[in-house]
């Protein structure tokens, strides 16, 4: 029996995800299962990409970006709190630049292309109830907007799941203890800035591993942030 690349990114997905929960909530080893999720981050990264449709030029270049916009403007939130707010980096992610995890502007890619993706796939459900609109080119200019900032809330959505299980595992701290809403308007805006650049290279939004990954963080972020001390 032959399984296919999203058959085993799901599989490989829910085997980190369900025991990384079951150990961090109720093992003696939780340190353990903490201290290695940039392996888990990194691998959950190359499974997005591998199941990314071919071509994979555009996406390369779309990573490479998101890379460089991500941990730059975490650099500039980090050192001036001009960004985002008062906050810092732990450990936990791996080695630092400048203060932030070269982690992170690989999470920013996975991040956005979740959320483009998803958004794509409600979009084009969108679009097929509408008739006389049965492909991209028919779409009037309100969807394509629509599209953009749907994704754009979708990966700041996501990061309001993860802000305080983040903090709690060490990931990073914020100045006192308190996520800034301002944090949530950094997100959105610099998110939406991506989203439309992925949207004006016509880079192929459609990962069918997105949503499932999408999914399956979010469930174990929510878990993590209803039981964990």
């Amino acid at each position: 029996m032959r399984f296919t690349p999203l058959q085993i990114a799901v599989f490989l997905a829910l085997l980190f995800h369900v025991s990384g929960a079951i150990g961090i909530l109720y093992s003696p080893y939780a340190a353990w299962f903490i201290a290695h999720t940039p392996l888990t981050l990194l691998l959950m990264a190359v499974l997005l990409f591998w199941n990314q449709p071919k071509p994979w030029k555009k996406e390369w270049a779309f990573l490479v970006l998101c890379f460089a916009v991500g941990f730059g403007v975490e650099v500039i939130g980090v050192n001036t709190g001009f960004l985002f707010g008062q906050y810092q980096y732990g450990a936990v992610l791996g080695p630092r630049f400048l203060g932030v995890p070269w982690l992170i502007g690989i999470n920013w890619w996975v991040t956005v292309s979740m959320a483009l993706s998803v958004s794509h796939r409600f979009s084009a459900w969108a679009l097929s109830q509408m008739p006389g609109a049965e492909n991209e080119t028919d779409q009037p200019h309100w969807v394509a907007a629509a599209q953009l900032i749907d994704a754009a809330l979708l990966a700041t959505f996501f990061d309001w799941i993860l802000e305080p299980v983040a903090m709690k595992l060490g990931f990073w701290q914020w100045s006192n203890g308190a996520i800034p809403f301002y944090n949530y308007i950094c997100w959105f805006l610099v998110s939406l800035v991506l989203v439309y650049v992925s949207r004006k290279w016509k880079r192929h939004p459609a990962n069918p591993f997105a949503l499932h990954l999408l999914l399956i963080e979010s469930i174990f972020f929510i878990t993590l942030r209803i039981f964990l001390p």
